[in-house]
């Protein structure tokens, strides 16, 4: 039986006032419609009418740019569709406009650095850094690669490379020398952008060393700027410094660009091989993010956006596409717990933040700590709270409604690298139900498939979407004959992206994402998500986190749990006894492990997901091709060769 347990519900005035019931307006205006202000409605709309949708989305944002009179080439055709085939625009140019004296970013870091730039003095920036690219020959097409923290010379970067048509990419000033190589060789950039070191948990790390190796592995590199962003006893006398491009003369006009001409190239997390180098489109983000903050979150002007992230996660890309709504975005560099664990809601209340973006892990972590921000912080302004990365547990709904914020909206949103977007995520019309997602994006036709292809309700199954959308991939960059693209999303299902959640859609329209497809348990043939195993261990006071495969044992295979215990606790046959009971009677028989296995720390990617596919890689004797996509990859090493998994 159904039972949902509404944990929030808009107000009359707050869905009225929202920027989807003015759309829904429109689109009843437009084309003699008459949908009401219920979100599922709407959404059937947006999925029935593929090409009217994502016209008006362009009107109603108000896209600076010709829209051209064609919506969309080879209509349906996945992949193949492509949108606004004729339309010329600049990113830089419509994440700059209205160029005023508002808040644009406002940054801070561990160390209690902090700044703030206007629109006005980020737009100046931005044109003079591309004055100075176009000056060093960079031209639509080419790759601009930074190596950067969260802050604000990285948008400057970003900005002044879209104002000239070429490509940015960036890795987060924690990777690697082999993780930054790895990537940015592929893609042959000709200008790096580098900072000098950054600070992580109260250290100084220093990146001197590991420029100048990148800057003689890169053949490609005509020009590297280093940021002096942290104090060092030497500076980087072979490179010129960042600020010396604010000597140059400003860009005069924006590049005008196609569509689908490439804006940015993200890299897949790569724990199974070289990343993969994902190319997506001016155009497709630009409407996408637009569809997303202005639908989904109800961003408005002069709001303030934050999202706990780094440059080398696709949130990162998807916070500062806020810009285009004449919004603030808040920008953070460091250890969200240090030098204590309130350090970001110190931020949040100094900001008078609206929305506050996070992963679920931060979310789990704060609640495992019993800090409570409600009791030490005010937070007016703040109606919503993000998190993605990996399934926001019910748990975490209940710490966060009892210890941060009783009214804000609980945005749990999914989508992914891919589409540097979501599938699915909030809305201003539509309650919240504790555990769930709240709705399918608009114009996204997603769906859940069984192995037959047929559509699932109330089941367990592959997340799907059914239609093309404006941010799929344009390629991936030396992709003969979009070999790899096509294996992908499109061989599961030809016709049909197959992203790779296990998820269910509810009658209600709601979603639950119990994991990745391909790290889904199999025992005696019945699949089982691995959520749904962790929303219930890792309720226990004794553990901290836990992570679980599938090993393949006597033909088939068998469940394996692996615990980080806190500190005062010890793995006995007690616990053992205590995790079982608590499986069996949450879950049932068949979630229960077959072993249960302690270990110091478990490994995670740069964004925070753990990473199920490696572990159980390397619990089979695989090598793991790629650890610097780990933030800590030494982690592995306690899975490799456990005496327990080879026995009964």
């Amino acid at each position: 039986m159904d039972n949902p347990e509404i944990i929030w519900q808009p107000s009359i005035e707050g869905k009225k006032s929202s920027n989807l019931s003015q759309f829904i307006e429109l689109v009843n205006e437009r084309y003699s419609q008459s949908i009401k202000t219920e979100y599922q409605d709407i959404w059937e709309w947006s999925v029935s009418n593929v090409e009217s949708f994502w016209s008006l989305i362009w009107d109603f944002s108000e896209i600076i740019g010709s829209k051209g009179t064609k919506i969309s080439e080879n209509p349906g055709e996945m992949p193949g569709t492509k949108f606004f085939p004729e339309a010329r625009l600049n990113y830089a140019e419509n994440l700059l406009r209205v160029p005023d004296n508002s808040l644009a970013i406002e940054e801070f870091r561990e160390d209690g650095f902090s700044n703030a730039i206007t629109r006005k003095e980020l737009e100046n920036k931005v044109l003079k850094m591309a004055g100075w690219m176009k000056s060093k020959g960079v031209k639509k097409g080419d790759r601009v690669c930074a190596y950067m923290p969260n802050c604000s010379e990285t948008i400057i970067t970003m900005l002044a490379a879209s104002a000239l048509g070429a490509i940015f990419s960036s890795c987060s000033s924690d990777f690697g020398l082999e993780g930054v190589i790895d990537r940015f060789e592929q893609i042959e950039p000709k200008i790096l952008i580098a900072t000098n070191g950054y600070l992580y948990n109260g250290k100084l790390i220093d990146r001197s060393e590991q420029i100048k190796l990148i800057s003689k592995k890169l053949s490609s590199l005509e020009h590297v700027l280093v940021v002096e962003y942290v104090s060092l006893s030497e500076s980087i006398d072979a490179f010129s410094n960042f600020n010396t491009v604010f000597q140059s003369d400003p860009l005069e006009n924006y590049i005008l660009c196609k569509f689908n001409d490439p804006l940015y190239i993200v890299f897949s997390s790569g724990t199974t091989g070289k990343p993969k180098c994902i190319v997506h489109s001016i155009g497709g983000v630009l409407i996408q993010h637009a569809k997303e903050h202005l639908f989904h979150t109800d961003l408005s002007e002069k709001q303030k956006m934050f999202y706990f992230t780094t440059c080398g996660w696709m949130m990162w890309n998807w916070l500062v596409g806020s810009l285009f709504c004449k919004s603030s975005i808040i920008l953070y560099e460091g250890s969200p717990f240090y030098p204590d664990p309130e350090h970001l809601w110190k931020i949040a209340e100094k900001s008078e933040l609206d929305i506050f973006g996070t992963s679920a892990k931060y979310i789990d972590a704060l609640s495992k700590s019993n800090i409570n921000p409600k009791a030490q912080f005010q937070l007016p302004n703040l109606k919503t709270i993000c998190s993605t990365g990996s399934p926001l547990s019910p748990d975490s709904y209940d710490y966060i409604l009892s210890s941060i914020k009783s009214d804000v909206q609980i945005a749990s949103i999914s989508g992914g690298t891919d589409l540097l977007s979501c599938f699915v995520l909030s809305n201003p019309l539509s309650p919240v139900t504790r555990g769930e997602i709240q709705c399918r994006a608009l114009g996204m036709n997603v769906d859940i498939f069984n192995e037959n292809r047929e559509s699932l309700v109330d089941q367990e199954g592959e997340l799907v979407c059914k239609t093309p959308f404006p941010s799929m991939p344009i390629m991936f960059w030396n992709d003969q004959n979009d070999r790899k693209y096509k294996e992908a999303y499109f061989e599961k299902f030809v016709g049909v992206w197959c992203h790779g959640d296990w998820a269910k859609i509810t009658k209600r329209g709601t979603i639950v994402i119990y994991g990745r497809s391909d790290a889904t348990l199999n025992p005696g043939g019945v699949r089982i998500g691995t959520a749904e195993i962790y929303n219930v261990v890792e309720k226990l006071n004794e553990v901290l986190e836990c992570l679980v495969i599938a090993q393949n044992w006597n033909s088939d295979v068998r469940v394996v749990l692996f615990l980080k215990l806190k500190n005062d606790f010890k793995l006995t046959q007690q616990l053992k006894e205590k995790v079982v009971n608590k499986i069996k009677k949450n879950l049932t028989p068949r979630h229960v492990p077959a072993k249960i296995i302690s270990v110091p720390d478990i490994p995670r990617t740069r964004s925070g997901k753990i990473t199920e596919l490696a572990v159980r890689d390397i619990v089979h004797g695989k090598k793991i091709k790629n650890k610097e996509a780990l933030a800590n990859p030494e982690a592995l090493l306690h899975f490799a060769n456990i005496p327990e998994l080879g026995t009964d």
